[in-house]
């Protein structure tokens, strides 16, 4: 029986209450398919920065180094602004763990409903490929002078090793699906950075000639997300571009309630990384009207990680089946239940296929 440790950061919010749920699906996904789950569960938090003044430890990566994978909730709350929160627990980790992958698939849900009209699940099914380590999220910059004279200046990072490595992920993603490909640019307007990454990708594509490429401009891919959706598989995209464009691929395949994540290490030499791409809610937590589906799928990527491919399609499976079903739904999804009666209604649907 296979043995896997695995850290668990619930965070702020509402990530507190749909972590609950998630780890319960997984338990029980754990428990049918003969495998074991072992839980540490760490309060690195917006509330332990108000205390402490620190996200996490100054030991944090090392804790967490020796574990398998991680399940991370939405971290976020008032009084701590969103670039102290992310800058000391979500950057770090994924830089420290070479988690350069940032990997977001999104899909119509049955059950679920689009704000594109007259738009089937099969034509709302896509995955962005966003480059996690560098890139428009750098450190480098600076804000100098007073007055009418201070400025900001802030540097983008783009590695040849960097820049490759994604993209070939998202060639090698693409051969397993429809075998498309396009990649998110702005070398029209951005001078350097973007054509060297546009050049990158047109090098990469020669070596994949039966993948269909493209390169496709931000502005201009963002509106065919919206008018042609079906013309969309495997988006390859800079940090900064692939975080815009995957919210929008959420919004209009069910919305943010409804879209997992994974921050991947791809040799896993290190622990990956899995989230809800949604955030802390602060608004709503502890209400028990959050959607926990999210972090549901964030966990079953978390097991397909493992190579527990089998208990993660039956979770993913169950999911599907109660929102096809229509009888437990979270306000969000137009019905009356709470958060963990979803959560339980997923985790009793997990079966052995």
């Amino acid at each position: 029986m296979s043995d896997y440790r695995i850290a668990s950061i619930p965070g702020d919010g509402i990530g507190v209450d749909v972590q609950i749920e998630a780890r319960k699906v997984l338990e029980r996904a754990a428990e049918l398919h003969g495998f074991v789950l072992q839980w540490t569960e760490f309060d690195w938090s917006c509330e332990r920065f108000a205390q402490t003044g620190t996200m996490m430890p100054d030991d944090g990566v090392q804790l967490l180094a020796g574990f398998d994978q991680i399940l991370l909730g939405a971290v976020g709350f008032p009084g701590v602004p969103d670039h102290v929160s992310l800058w000391g627990l979500l950057i770090p980790l994924r830089r420290a763990f070479s988690q350069y992958v940032n990997l977001r698939p999104v899909r119509l849900l049955p059950g679920t409903n689009t704000v594109l009209a007259g738009r089937t699940a099969g034509e709302l099914e896509m995955v962005i490929v966003r480059e996690n380590s560098e890139g428009e999220y750098s450190r480098i910059g600076g804000r100098h002078g007073t007055g009418a004279g201070e400025f900001a200046l802030q540097e983008s990072v783009f590695t040849r090793t960097g820049v490759e490595r994604i993209v070939r992920y998202a060639f090698e993603l693409a051969k397993t699906r429809t075998g498309r490909v396009v990649s998110a640019t702005k070398s029209n307007g951005i001078i350097h950075t973007m054509p060297f990454w546009d050049e990158i990708f047109a090098e990469i594509a020669a070596e994949y000639p039966d993948v269909h490429s493209e390169q496709c401009h931000i502005d201009a891919l963002a509106a065919r997300m919206v008018q042609q959706p079906e013309r969309i598989d495997v988006v390859v995209a800079s940090n900064l571009f692939g975080d815009i464009l995957s919210d929008l691929a959420a919004a209009v395949t069910g919305g943010l309630g409804m879209a997992p994540s994974g921050n991947i290490n791809p040799e896993s030499t290190h622990p990956s990384m899995f989230e809800a791409v949604h955030g802390s809610a602060p608004d709503i937590a502890g209400q028990g009207i959050a959607n926990p589906v999210a972090q549901i799928l964030a966990g079953a990527m978390l097991l397909d990680h493992l190579g527990e491919r089998a208990a993660a399609g039956s979770v993913s499976a169950a999911v599907e089946t109660v929102l096809a079903a229509g009888e437990v739904a979270t306000p969000d999804l137009g019905g009356k239940s709470t958060t963990a009666e979803l959560g339980t209604a997923v985790a009793e649907a997990v079966k052995i296929s």
